[in-house]
């Protein structure tokens, strides 16, 4: 019971940095056209744009640019460091 306890916020803190990962991807698939109606961008954008419509509530786009993932990595970052001074 004490290593899962141990392990346990390595384990979030990598399904933290997973997930700032996906968003990297996602960011990058707006870039190419058709890559978010593919099933790929489809799964993706599943996974993202629930944390991202947090944060475009608050800072609509400015100019067509979306900067809700600086502040989902901000956030992210902040739970990391949080998880492991708790830990």
């Amino acid at each position: 019971m004490a290593n899962v306890i141990n392990g346990l916020p390595i384990i979030l803190i990598d399904l933290i940095d997973l997930y700032k990962w996906i968003i990297i991807i996602y960011c990058f698939m707006s870039w190419l056209p058709g890559a978010a109606t593919s099933k790929l961008g489809v799964f993706i954008g599943r996974m993202v744009d629930p944390f991202l419509g947090i944060f475009d509530r608050f800072i609509p786009p400015i100019l067509g640019i979306s900067f809700s993932p600086i502040f989902a990595f901000i956030v992210l970052d902040l739970l990391a460091r949080f998880i492991g001074m708790i830990f």
